[in-house]
């Protein structure tokens, strides 16, 4: 399947693994990316730039198809040695870089100069433009359903994937509820080049995360994700479980005076804690509502072939047959 993502990046199919945290290591980006999509290494979960520059060479000795790095932007007074990390990114012979969080402005000419393809993040269509308008050359439209941080409007992708097609002129790719040959679909028909999948990788024989995280993302249903943090207008959609029901207690006792020292313990630390030693209490972690469309642990091949396989079938097979003039042949398709 071609389309403005594969020409784009190099890739076969318009499938790419988002950013996640204590998940994008070398074999998940290595598996993704070997199976035709395009694998994301998570820069900050490197502690380093020297780190984030011994897994890039781990995982070009894993693949020779493309890969990207996946780089989070956070407030200045936590900043990470961003020009550092742009550093092993370019030196590393990297050319996709997934920016997330705060706008990459600062940091386009430095990409660039690397001749990078920078894909940046969005949860609304004014940021998308932003984006476009820095030069980015795509961007990732994040819908209220995703996991991690939805932003502060609550626009689901029905809306917000047509409306980033009326505006935008760069390619774009739908992320938050993506799991599936339906989700494919549903989403070149909104406009979209493509999708990002984040939740739906983690369970995958590769995924380097516990057992006990993949058991859970299989018998959990769309109804056990939460939100959190809206006090603080840093709104995380995560996957419920006992830490989280005690953040979500202290912010109603709280109310509007919450600050994020109130929920330290439920938030910080957790990820190795949960992806790593698979305590599932431990607190939270960002999931997608799209837990409710994981039904198995495929390998990564195996999960991007079906979507592929099926996403051809749904279009020549159920959607051309609603235009045939034998209303019996649509009627079978239907």
């Amino acid at each position: 399947m071609k389309t403005a993502i594969t020409e784009l990046l190099g890739i076969e199919h318009p499938i790419i693994q988002g950013g996640m945290h204590y998940v994008g290591f070398a074999e998940m980006a290595a598996a993704v990316s070997n199976a035709g999509g395009l694998g994301l290494i998570t820069g900050l979960t490197q502690r380093t730039p020297e780190l984030l520059a011994k897994e890039i060479a781990r995982c070009r000795d894993m693949t020779d198809k493309p890969f990207g790095v996946n780089l989070t932007f956070l407030p200045t007074f936590s900043a990470p040695p961003y020009p550092e990390y742009i550093a092993a990114i370019r030196e590393g012979g990297v050319k996709i870089v997934e920016t997330a969080g705060r706008s990459p402005e600062q940091y386009m000419p430095a990409l660039k100069a690397g001749g990078i393809k920078v894909i940046h993040k969005c949860t609304s269509v004014r940021h998308s433009l932003k984006a476009e308008q820095i030069g980015c050359d795509a961007v990732s439209v994040d819908g209220f359903e995703c996991g991690g941080h939805p932003g502060e409007d609550d626009m689901p992708n029905m809306i917000l994937l047509p409306r980033a097609a009326e505006e935008l002129k760069i390619p774009f790719v739908a992320s938050g509820g993506m799991a599936d040959a339906r989700s494919l679909v549903a989403a070149l028909a909104m406009g979209a080049a493509g999708m990002n999948m984040g939740t739906r990788f983690i369970a995958t024989k590769e995924a380097p995360v516990h057992e006990n995280v993949k058991k859970a993302l299989v018998a959990a249903t769309e109804l056990d994700t939460r939100l959190v943090m809206r006090a603080l207008r840093n709104t995380e959609r995560v996957l419920t479980n006992k830490g989280v029901e005690q953040l979500l207690e202290i912010e109603r006792e709280k109310g509007k005076s919450l600050k994020i020292e109130d929920i330290h313990d439920q938030v910080a630390g957790v990820y190795p804690k949960v992806m790593i030693e698979g305590d599932m209490d431990a607190g939270a972690w960002s999931c997608g509502m799209v837990v409710g469309l994981i039904h198995d642990i495929p390998t990564v091949k195996e999960l991007i072939d079906r979507i592929m396989a099926d996403a051809e079938r749904l279009i020549r097979d159920r959607l051309t047959g609603f235009l045939d003039a034998d209303s019996g042949a649509a009627r079978k398709v239907a």
